[in-house]
């Protein structure tokens, strides 16, 4: 009798333990990223999703929603019975942003690497070689995404590559689909993954997103993944998936007293809070990044504007411990600059810091961040928790921390807490910055920018701007402007004096400094001549000003008075073109609405227009009467001597 062979059990949350099996060469990846068994969110998605069934994903951020939907879109294209024809596309995923969507980009092509047919073709996306067609199903990604390639050279590589499978932002996907040599039938179109949905539709993609959907056949899977489902995602559920299964994870805490209370993040990432005044939150931050152990190697700080970005990314060098290299990323980049600095930081192999706003809050898998430092605290709890996110990501320990202002702001944590995202004081590493570190911090920043204009000037937009994102906070009764010490806040930018603002009236813009800052000149040597010239005609035109009204001359006045509305810089002929491209816009707009009308509406249109021609000019027949003293009433024309 033949020996009864003992039956090997699957561990229950094993890559193995899913059903149906997962290929060898998904195994194969997984097994050399270090993937030892799904999340919790990839076990539900890939029990539902590789099946004929919509999903709508709402997980914490961190939770590995990538590759839960990935594993299932390439698994859908490769059980094809046949490769798809030329031109055809069987999927798209939709991203918010040119970052997250590199990143997918980038998993995908990871993965399909250890599928031999599909890993064959990648070498076509970058040569300028047509590539052969294929008689199995494979995989053919194309990335999709503005400002680093024109639309011109996608459309040429999408000619020649024929991918089946498009990553790529709202704005170019659409643009792309537009075009009638790129079809997506019926026959052969199968999945739409929309990844961070409530963020696509919080930056205005609802446009883009409907014109998608209209060129996509209404047979096909959907996934929609995001880590908060939003009112707006909500409807977006309603009109493009179809019975969708809905699969939420979340991640509980005991708290004390035996509370059982939802987290939003996960269990591996702290959340703290410290308590400082403006002036101390550089040298906090230079404090986190010494005290933190094990040493940090990727830290992000957020900041609320684009300019406070900017100028700290050119201040904070000899600031920050020694070690530490600075990166930045913020909307005002160029495309290829913000994809470079992104690249950077995440293939940094010595310690890094990212100054960024929240253009990187969201989808972003940046390895090892091991810090974030809230520098500006975000109004909305959404916007706070994907901040957090960032660290702690895949199981790796993160610390978060937001730095708050004594008083009112502190009511930031009740917040937090009532919207079930608690967070705790800081108390390891223990931060506590003096006076006199402060101070000395605030020297260096103002010694810079003693030095050039420049950094001076960049201060002063920077302080502008983060006072009008505070004011616009939605939070009014936690972030009050009126309750903000200015002359502290300054001391924290390193201000050389207060910019003219409604909210320092009545405050020495000075600082008490004395410091002349109109004689700050340019490090640029080409600008600080340009700036002196500038200057020396100013003061020649402001002496020609003050002589004419000196003499009593009426020219005086009027040229004053035209000066002041003339453009800062000069260039009247800027203004002049400027003020044609308006009205050429203005008449294009005007020629598309009368193209829309029907000839009834059309001669509405045309009998409206004479009336009130004549109106026009029956006001200014009057007009030339009433100057020409015909009125019929006397015209005043001074007292009696």
């Amino acid at each position: 009798m033949a020996p009864v062979q003992a039956r090997v059990k699957k561990a229950p949350r094993s890559w193995d333990a899913l059903t149906p099996t997962l290929a060898q060469w998904i195994l194969d990846y997984l097994s050399s990223m270090g993937y030892e068994q799904p999340t919790p969110v990839q076990k539900s998605c890939l029990e539902i999703f590789r099946g004929n069934k919509d999903v709508v994903v709402e997980a914490v951020t961190g939770s590995g929603k990538t590759l839960a939907f990935l594993i299932p879109v390439v698994e859908k294209l490769l059980r094809c019975e046949e490769p798809p024809k030329r031109h055809h596309v069987q999927a798209i995923i939709i991203s918010p942003t040119r970052e997250l969507a590199s990143q997918i980009y980038n998993v995908l092509v990871g993965l399909i690497k250890f599928h031999a047919s599909s890993a064959d073709l990648l070498p076509f996306a970058k040569d300028d070689e047509k590539r052969p067609a294929t008689t199995e199903p494979v995989i053919v990604p194309q990335l999709l995404v503005g400002g680093t390639t024109k639309a011109a050279e996608d459309m040429s590589t999408f000619l020649r590559l024929s991918p089946n499978l498009l990553v790529g932002t709202p704005g170019r996907l659409a643009e792309l689909l537009s075009s009638p040599y790129v079809k997506a039938p019926s026959s052969s179109f199968e999945v739409l993954v929309m990844d961070e949905a409530d963020r696509l539709l919080d930056l205005g993609f609802s446009q883009e997103l409907t014109r998608i959907l209209g060129y996509l056949p209404k047979q096909r899977r959907t996934g929609l993944f995001s880590a908060s489902l939003s009112e707006a995602v909500e409807r977006l559920i309603t009109v493009g998936l179809l019975y969708p299964h809905k699969i939420t994870v979340r991640v509980k805490s005991l708290k004390d007293g035996g509370i059982i209370q939802e987290r939003k993040t996960p269990m591996s990432l702290q959340m703290s809070y410290i308590v400082t005044p403006a002036s101390h939150k550089i040298p906090a931050l230079c404090q986190l990044l010494e005290k933190v152990e094990p040493r940090p190697s990727r830290s992000i700080v957020f900041f609320s504007t684009c300019f406070a970005v900017k100028y700290f990314a050119r201040v904070l060098h000899g600031i920050l411990p020694s070690g530490f290299s600075i990166v930045s990323l913020h909307g005002k980049l160029e495309p290829q600059v913000r994809e470079k600095n992104f690249e950077r930081f995440v293939n940094a192999t010595s310690p890094t810091v990212l100054l960024t706003t929240d253009i990187a809050a969201r989808g972003l898998d940046i390895p090892q961040v091991d810090l974030i430092v809230q520098h500006d605290p975000p109004t909305d709890t959404k916007v706070f928790i994907h901040r957090c996110g960032r660290a702690g990501r895949a199981g790796r320990r993160g610390l978060a921390v937001i730095m708050l202002q004594p008083g009112r702001e502190e009511g930031y944590v009740q917040l937090l807490d009532v919207r079930q995202t608690p967070i705790t004081p800081l108390d390891k590493p223990p931060i506590s910055v003096a006076d006199a570190e402060a101070e000395e911090t605030s020297s260096k920043i103002r010694a810079q920018a003693k030095s050039d204009r420049e950094i001076f000037q960049l201060a002063q937009r920077a302080f502008v701007s983060w006072a009008r994102s505070y004011i616009e906070h939605q939070a009014t009764s936690i972030f009050r402007v009126a309750d903000l010490d200015w002359v502290d806040l300054a001391k924290g930018y390193g201000l050389l004096e207060l910019p003219k603002m409604p909210e320092v009236k009545g405050l020495d813009r000075s600082l008490g400094l004395a410091i002349d800052t109109a004689s700050i000149p340019f490090k640029d040597k080409a600008r600080e001549k340009k700036r002196l010239a500038e200057l020396e005609k100013w003061k020649k035109e402001k002496a020609e000003r003050d002589a004419e009204r000196a003499n009593g001359n009426d020219g005086g006045a009027s040229s004053l008075k035209r000066k002041k509305n003339e453009a800062w810089s000069g260039k009247h002929e800027q203004e002049d073109l400027k003020a044609a491209r308006r009205e050429k816009k203005r008449r294009k707009r005007e020629a598309m609405r009368l193209g829309q009308m029907t000839e009834k509406e059309k001669e509405e249109q045309r009998k409206l227009e004479e009336l009130i021609g004549e109106v026009r000019r029956r006001n200014a027949e009057e007009g030339v009467v009433k100057k020409s003293g015909g009125g019929g009433e006397d015209e005043f024309e001074g007292f009696d001597d």
